[in-house]
C-alpha cells in the first residue's frame, strides 16, 4: 500500500506501470518518496517560518499544509513531465526550466529550517541587538526630556547657591561681630560697644534675609525638584512603553538579517542539502536509463499521434473531395438551358418590379 502511495506521489501512470517490471516499480515509488518527503519538509518549514510570525500553532499549521501541498503538486507535475528522450542534452534542456524551480523552491523551504536549527545563535544575535536598540532608546527618550531637566538642574542649582552665598555672608558678619566682642579685630576693644552693636544689627538683618531667602527658594527648589520628579517619571513611561517593542522584535525578517550575520558556511552546506534533496527526483529521472515504462509510454503517445494525423488527413481529404463534387455539381447546373431561361425570366421580374417601385417613390416627392 506505502509502494502505491509513492507510486502515486511520483505522478506516473498507474494502470500503466502494473503491467512493468518490480524493479521499473521500485524506481518510481522511490522518485515518488522524494517527492513526498520534500513537501513535508516544506510543509515544516513553511509552518515554522508563519509561526514567528503569527505566534500561533493553529494559522501556522494551515498556511504550512497549503504550502506543502502546493510544493508537493509543482515537484510531482515536475517529475511527471519529463520524458525520456534518445539524447541526454535534449533531456537536460527540458529539464532546465524545472531544475531552476527547484532551486527557488529549495531556497525558499531551507531558510526558515535554518532559522530554526541556529535559533540559539540567533537569540544571540537579536539579544545583543535588543540591547543596542534599548540603549539607544534610553539615550534618544533622555535627549528629548534632557532640555527641560538641564534646565530644572539649573534652576535648583541656582537657588540653592543664593542660599549658600547668603549664609556665608551670615557667618561672615557673625564672624566680625563675635571678634569685635573680643576685642581681636576691628575696634580690639573688649566689650559690647557701639561698633558691636553696629555689627551684630548687620547680622541679624542678613540673618533675617537668610531666613526669608531660605524659605522662598526651598518652597522654589521643592517645585523645581517635583517637575524633576515627574519629567524623570514621564521619561521611565516613555521607555518602559517602547521596551514591548523592541523585545517584540524577533520576527521573521529580523531572525533572517540575524542569519546573515552568522558564518555562511554552515548555512550554505544546508541550503546545498535542500537543493540535494529537491532536485533529486528530476537528477534520478535524467541519469536513469530508458525503461519498460518509458517505451510503453511513448508507444502510446506515438500511437496516439499517429492517429490523430491519420484522422486529421482523412478529414483534410474530405474537404477536399466534396469540394471537388460540389464544383462539378455546380458546374454541369451552370450548362443547363431550361434553368438558365428560367433564371433570367425572374431576374426580368425583379428588374421591372424595382424600377416600378422607384417610379412611385419619384412622384411621392412631388
Amino acid at each position: 500500500m506505502l509502494k502505491q502511495f509513492f507510486i502515486l506521489c511520483s505522478g506516473a501512470d498507474k494502470k500503466l506501470l502494473e503491467n512493468c517490471s518490480e524493479g521499473e516499480q521500485t524506481k518510481f515509488a522511490g522518485i515518488g518518496a522524494t517527492v513526498f518527503f520534500t513537501a513535508v519538509m516544506a510543509f515544516i518549514a513553511s509552518a515554522y517560518a508563519l509561526f514567528t510570525v503569527f505566534d500561533s500553532v493553529y494559522p501556522a499549521i494551515g498556511f504550512g499544509l497549503v504550502w506543502g501541498l502546493l510544493i508537493f503538486n509543482l515537484d510531482r507535475f515536475i517529475v511527471s513531465t519529463i520524458r525520456k528522450r534518445d539524447s541526454f542534452w535534449s533531456e537536460f534542456i527540458q529539464a532546465t526550466p524545472r531544475i531552476a524551480l527547484a532551486v527557488i523552491i529549495a531556497i525558499v523551504i531551507s531558510k526558515p529550517l535554518e532559522i530554526k536549527i541556529f535559533e540559539k545563535e540567533i537569540n544571540t544575535v537579536l539579544l545583543k541587538e535588543k540591547n543596542a536598540m534599548a540603549l539607544n532608546n534610553k539615550k534618544e527618550v533622555a535627549n528629548y526630556f534632557k532640555s527641560d531637566l538641564d534646565k530644572n538642574k539649573t534652576q535648583v542649582d541656582s537657588l540653592k547657591s543664593e542660599i549658600a552665598k547668603k549664609e556665608k555672608e551670615v557667618n561672615t558678619l557673625y564672624e566680625t561681630y563675635i571678634t569685635e566682642a573680643e576685642g581681636t579685630t576691628g575696634t580690639k576693644k573688649l566689650g559690647k560697644g557701639p561698633v558691636f552693636k553696629e555689627k551684630i544689627a548687620k547680622h541679624d538683618l542678613a540673618k533675617a534675609e537668610l531666613d526669608t531667602l531660605r524659605k522662598n527658594n526651598l518652597a522654589k527648589i521643592a517645585e523645581a525638584e517635583k517637575s524633576s520628579k515627574t519629567l524623570q517619571n514621564d521619561l521611565d513611561k516613555k521607555v518602559s512603553e517602547t521596551q514591548p517593542i523592541i523585545d517584540g522584535f524577533d520576527g521573521l525578517m529580523a531572525r533572517i538579517n540575524a542569519l546573515n550575520k552568522l558564518p555562511w558556511l554552515p548555512s550554505f552546506f544546508i541550503m546545498l542539502l535542500f537543493l540535494a534533496i529537491e532536485t533529486s527526483p528530476i537528477i534520478a529521472k535524467l541519469l536513469s536509463p530508458k525503461g519498460e515504462y518509458d517505451f510503453k509510454l511513448e508507444d502510446l503517445e506515438t500511437a496516439l499521434k499517429a492517429t490523430i494525423n491519420q484522422d486529421k488527413y482523412q478529414r483534410d481529404l474530405l474537404v477536399k473531395t466534396s469540394a471537388s463534387m460540389h464544383d462539378k455539381v455546380y458546374e454541369d447546373i451552370a450548362s443547363d438551358k431550361e434553368l438558365f431561361n428560367l433564371q433570367r425570366s425572374k431576374a426580368k421580374e425583379l428588374l421591372e418590379l424595382q424600377a416600378n417601385n422607384f417610379v412611385e417613390k419619384q412622384k411621392r416627392t412631388f
